[in-house]
């Protein structure tokens, strides 16, 4: 066994020690998204810096805190902020959190982030359905030796958003009167934001931009979840262009969406 694995399994370890059996369904909090934690009903929370190799976030509004509880009357686990590369860390460090929760038994992972909008047709405070991304990060987490105890050397990626969780984000949507925008997402590594020339660049390929998601995506295909991602569009990069973005303006624009967001998960998990 390799030693990123051992750490993975140490901490997967703490996590069923902390929870005991782990819900299958795994929520990914965003920038400003951490209120959809407080929603769960008979909620047990856990700080990251209470579990082994868990990385904690330094940023404003990544609460960091694993949250068991029920939602829409089904069991879930919320991972409360996440670590980024912008941090400073290496993509092993980030993705651990999330390679551990799946190797506890999570077998469906719903992303989120907030993102910048590059498809004029978005507003701010749009929701987004991931239908596929774009790494634009140089970085993959499973370079290196293959973790052959958890998925292949070469994960087929052709389809790394579940097509029939899609399909019950889009019946949820619509049975809550939510507005789900669809489009490619695209990652970079941050921690600053565009220039105007970055952006009439990725404008050409992508529908919404960020700095997050797509790494976990990878390992979670990798071991064979169904993923489903959503981007909450907390500013508008092709709207107003002469406007400066602040992580302010992000996390707060994420706090407001919350609720469609809460709401949406909700009905998502109902119908699984």
């Amino acid at each position: 066994m390799s030693a990123l694995l051992e750490k993975i399994d140490e901490t997967a370890a703490g996590i069923k020690s902390a929870f005991g059996t782990l819900p299958e369904i795994l929520v990914v909090a965003g920038s400003g998204l951490g209120g959809f934690a407080a929603t769960l009903a008979n909620a047990k929370t856990v700080s990251y810096d209470k579990l082994k190799n868990f990385p904690v976030s330094t940023v404003v509004g990544h609460a960091g805190t694993l949250v068991v509880g029920e939602c829409a009357g089904k069991p879930i686990i919320v991972m409360n902020g996440r670590k980024h590369l912008y941090e400073g860390v290496d993509i092993n460090v980030t993705t651990l959190p999330l390679r551990a929760l799946l190797r506890a038994g999570v077998k469906i992972v719903i992303l989120s982030n907030a993102a910048g909008g590059l498809n004029v047709k978005f507003d701010v405070g749009d929701l987004m359905l991931i239908t596929d991304h774009i790494n634009n990060m140089a970085k993959n987490p499973l370079i290196g030796a293959n973790l052959n105890e958890v998925g292949p050397r070469f994960p087929d990626m052709s389809q790394p958003y579940d097509r029939k969780l899609m399909d019950v984000a889009r019946k949820a949507a619509l049975k809550q009167g939510i507005t789900l925008r669809e489009g490619v997402y695209i990652a970079g590594t941050g921690p600053s934001y565009e220039t105007q020339a970055e952006v009439q660049m990725l404008r050409m390929f992508a529908d919404a931009v960020g700095m997050s998601t797509v790494p976990e995506n990878i390992v979670a295909v990798h071991a064979g979840a169904r993923v489903l991602g959503i981007s909450v569009i907390t500013n508008s990069l092709v709207q107003r262009t002469d406007v400066k973005t602040t992580h302010e303006e992000v996390t707060e624009v994420g706090k407001i969406s919350g609720k469609k967001f809460t709401a949406l998960v909700e009905e998502i998990v109902r119908s699984l």
